[in-house]
């Protein structure tokens, strides 16, 4: 026999090899007390701090920074809120002076633009007299109450008339809504319905073909025992002919003939029950069979309950067990023997 090494094995091996030697040079290197390093590195301890604190203080001039431009930023949006409220005053006074010394009452429209001081001319007691807290009189209030109220009419129909269009609109939306939903509803069913029909038809048609086969393949091997029992080497004929296998008489009277017909129909009848019986029995070992299956569902689903139940409670042993084991550890009490266990390994 050859010894033949595949490619794999010599690959695993190299890295088994490559990783023990690593193993053995640093297990020489970190138990050699020459070169081992023991307790804390201060150096990069200090270094550390160091960097922090210049971590720390280059945040603190960052946000130092940022607080000043903020306050400058609202120092500057406080002055120019105070100009423009200044402009704003110094505007409105303007306006005011201007109205005072430009616009006074003898140039404004309601005077006479021809005569200016006829306001001057007139006579206090020629001017019409009105009545102490009235503002004058409108002889066209009524009428314009009347269009308001016609106006106000008309917008609370057009508003009415909206509302009617908008909520039969929706009403007619919900409507042809509903009725998709009916009409995909029942395309819905009519689908699922052909669909069991098909399948149906399916397994009938299936079932069917194997009992015409099973049937068939009967009648054959029935045919052909027949034959080589009545082909004998004692009968008289042409070489290699069987002869009919039908040895009745042919029918010579009416009454031969209904006997025919009746042995031609308790043949059918026996057929048709023998199919019966047939189908009877396949549906009682389908239905067996269905039920010795969630028989076993059941039993194994209890099987693994008691499994989990037998492991959770071995779990609870094994960590007593372990607990009783290291009592020592557990209130604080530690000798050399505990250190003995551990620096087996480089890692």
């Amino acid at each position: 026999m050859f010894n033949v090494e595949l490619v794999s094995d010599r690959l695993a091996r190299t890295t088994l090899e490559r990783r023990r030697h690593k193993e053995s040079e640093r297990r020489e290197r970190i138990f050699n007390d020459t070169v081992r390093t023991m307790g804390v590195d201060k150096e990069a301890l200090d270094l550390q701090v160091t960097e922090k604190k210049k971590q720390e203080a280059a945040a603190k001039k960052e946000q130092d920074a940022y607080d000043a431009e903020m306050l400058h930023s609202r120092k500057a949006a406080n002055i120019l809120q105070n100009q423009q409220v200044k402009e704003k005053r110094a505007l409105e006074k303007a306006v005011v002076t201007f109205r005072r010394q430009n616009q006074q009452p003898r140039s404004q429209r309601e005077f006479d633009l021809n005569d200016p001081d006829l306001c001057r001319k007139t006579d206090q007691g020629d001017a019409q007299m009105i009545l102490p807290g009235l503002v004058g009189e409108d002889p066209e209030s009524k009428s314009r109450l009347q269009r308001q109220r016609e106006q106000l009419r008309g917008w609370l129909v057009q508003q009415q008339a909206e509302q009617a269009a908008k909520r039969n609109q929706q009403k007619l939306e919900e409507q042809r809504y509903e009725r998709n939903r009916v009409e995909t509803d029942n395309v819905a069913v009519q689908l699922q319905n052909q669909e069991k029909e098909r399948r149906e038809a399916a397994a009938i048609a299936n079932k069917d073909y194997n009992l015409a086969k099973i049937k068939e393949k009967n009648n054959l091997q029935r045919q052909l025992t027949e034959a080589d029992a009545e082909c004998t080497p004692s009968v008289v004929g042409v070489p290699g002919l069987c002869p009919s296998s039908d040895r009745r008489a042919p029918p010579e009277s009416l009454q031969q003939i209904n006997q025919f017909q009746k042995h031609q129909i308790e043949e059918k009848r026996r057929t048709e029950l023998n199919k019966k019986r047939e189908e009877e029995r396949y549906d009682r070992v389908r239905l067996d069979s269905a039920r010795a299956a969630l028989l076993l569902e059941r039993q194994q689903a209890r099987l693994d309950k008691q499994l989990r139940r037998h492991l959770d409670n071995a779990n609870v042993q094994l960590a007593e067990a372990h607990r009783r084991q290291k009592p020592d550890i557990d209130r604080g009490r530690i000798d050399d023997s505990f250190f003995s266990q551990f620096n087996t390994c480089s890692r």
